[in-house]
């Protein structure tokens, strides 16, 4: 069966074009023109994935997306923004959303970021979900550091439960996204290794966007903000030119 893509811009010319580009990829797309029909939508029958523009009139892509978090939807969702600032993109993030792309785009960039962010939800061929390193379905990064018998992987005062999918640092619970924890998964699972920036973008994203984008640092930046707190090291360091390294000074 084909993915189903809902795709929610405002304006007729990109929607019209994209939504060509996706049905001749093979997606069955349902396209809307605002916020408010797309929730409709969503609620009709849930698609497989999300593709929102971030400025619509009325109910914007960023608040369709904090409406389904709410609900508990987990539908993966790529905002599409004219918006270039950190800010902008810390902004969805912190909404919800999965991953961004800033127009103007090439489609051939969509279609890599939907493939990807419908590989991590992809099940696996037992039908248990997506492959799990902790429960055994798939390798993880290498080299790997030990982690603590049980459920949980210890490193730098960060606990994590890969099954329940969530993190502490202490005692405090960190509130995650999706790729968030990923992320924060990779770096505890390698703990003092330096990872490279494409070994984490095929590992997160699964493919490598090139040394011109600014997905990772605007993902580790945010993450160092939930992380991060008021005396205490710094656990996430980048190592420039190379990538970044999980370790308590």
């Amino acid at each position: 069966m084909p993915h189903t893509v809902l795709l929610a811009e405002d304006d007729r010319a990109i929607r019209n074009a994209l939504e060509r580009a996706l049905t001749l990829e093979g997606y069955r797309v349902t396209a809307v023109a605002d916020g408010v029909e797309a929730l409709a939508q969503v609620h009709r029958g849930r698609p497989d994935v999300l593709v929102l523009d971030v400025m619509m009139p009325g109910i914007d892509g960023l608040q369709v997306c904090r409406v389904l978090r709410a609900e508990g939807d987990r539908t993966p969702v790529l905002m599409l923004t004219a918006l270039v600032e950190t800010a902008d993109r810390i902004a969805g993030l912190d909404a919800g959303a999965d991953d961004y792309v800033v127009k103007p785009f090439d489609v051939e960039e969509v279609f890599a970021r939907l493939r990807a962010l419908l590989r991590r939800v992809a099940p696996a061929p037992d039908g248990r979900g997506a492959p799990d390193p902790e429960n055994g379905d798939g390798p993880p990064a290498e080299p790997v550091a030990p982690e603590t018998p049980g459920r949980f992987v210890e490193a730098a005062g960060l606990r994590l439960d890969p099954q329940a999918r969530r993190a502490w640092r202490g005692a405090r619970e960190l509130e995650l996204t999706r790729t968030e924890f990923e992320l924060l998964e990779l770096l505890i699972r390698n703990a003092g290794v330096v990872l490279d920036h494409s070994t984490i973008y095929d590992r997160i994203w699964g493919y490598d966007f090139g040394p011109g984008s600014k997905n990772l640092a605007v993902y580790v930046g945010y993450l160092r903000r939930k992380l991060d707190e008021p005396g205490a090291p710094q656990l996430i360091h980048t190592v420039r030119g190379v990538g970044y390294v999980l370790r308590e000074d």
